[in-house]
């Protein structure tokens, strides 16, 4: 019963179907036909259809490497290292290119010579950059200063939003509160940066302002240990931040910070999306590259507490103080 309900069904579609092909065969046109040897025949008559060669469409370069400008300097060695211990490959824009560092992981890094005023030499080698480091900056006379901090960074931001790069990281500098006509031209150059910054880079650009840096520094074959004056400093005054709000003297109580947490807050940075854009005070600088910096806080002011209290500390020697 099923079966002839369906051939019954069927039976008027394929009727009209008929009709509808000797309906087109009496006007002249032609019957639509479905058998092999028709089809066989209708691909045997159409003209041989040259293939052509597809185009090659070339795969987008995968950006995985990180340009640190201004990379031989004091701070931007430690970024370099920093970069090449997260298994990161490094290139390295500056005036005088390889440094003078006898390390072994000098070799590992890509090593370029050049300006940043003249993009054009360089700015190829932003294709395969994902991240941009500047560490660019220096003294001098108000217009050297302008010019070094602020024109030339600029010119590397312009550079690297035009070829596309994800992020860019610049070191900056706190603002010590120091009078208008001091170091007038390397603040200015500071602020103009970081405004290029905020404008080309809105979504993925990181601005460090960091007070004093200090670390081992190397200047040839002689090594300066600005630690020796920046240690106890930092570990005095990292604690005093409220203090740094009173008026006229607390921008003087920011305290010196690591050059390896810079690097490191630089780092992260530039590879970490979670680091949102904007400013990274010295605390900032401290949460994100110093991870010993929450463990102090708290055995501190677990210190200080036992002190007000009378509570005897245990045996040994307290990890801080």
């Amino acid at each position: 019963m099923a079966a002839r309900y369906l051939k019954n069904q069927r039976l008027p579609a394929i009727r009209l179907w008929q009709s509808t092909m000797i309906s087109s065969e009496n006007a002249g046109g032609r019957a639509i036909s479905t058998s092999s040897s028709r089809l066989l025949e209708t691909v045997n008559s159409t003209p041989n259809l040259k293939v052509e060669e597809a185009e090659t469409v070339e795969k987008p370069k995968e950006r995985t490497r990180i340009l640190v400008l201004g990379g031989n300097g004091f701070v931007g060695t430690h970024v370099c290292k920093e970069a090449l211990e997260r298994g990161l490959p490094v290139v390295s824009l500056s005036r005088s290119g390889r440094p003078r560092v006898t390390e072994s992981w000098v070799n590992d890094v890509t090593w370029l010579r050049g300006s940043l005023f003249e993009t054009e030499q360089w700015k190829d080698h932003l294709s395969e950059v994902t991240a941009v480091v500047s560490c660019v900056g220096g003294f001098g006379s108000n217009a050297q200063m302008r010019k070094i901090n602020g024109d030339a960074n600029i010119a590397a931001i312009d550079a690297a939003a035009e070829k596309g790069v994800n992020r860019f990281v610049y070191i900056s500098a706190a603002d010590m509160g120091l009078p208008s006509f001091v170091l007038s031209g390397y603040y200015e150059g500071k602020k103009a940066a970081e405004d290029a910054l905020r404008s080309k880079f809105p979504y993925s650009g990181v601005i460090l302002r960091p007070g004093f840096i200090h670390g081992n520094r190397k200047v040839g074959s002689m090594s300066i240990p600005l630690s020796a004056i920046g240690t106890p400093l930092e570990l005095v005054m990292r604690y005093l931040k409220p203090a740094t709000q009173l008026p006229l003297i607390g921008p003087l109580l920011i305290p010196p910070v690591k050059v390896t947490a810079v690097a490191k807050a630089a780092v992260r940075a530039a590879v970490d999306n979670a680091v949102p854009p904007g400013v990274l005070d010295v605390w900032g600088i401290m949460r994100l590259g110093d991870r010993t910096y929450v463990s102090r806080l708290i055995l501190t002011l677990v210190c200080q507490e036992r002190s007000f209290t009378g509570v005897t500390r245990p045996s040994g020697p307290c990890q801080v103080c």
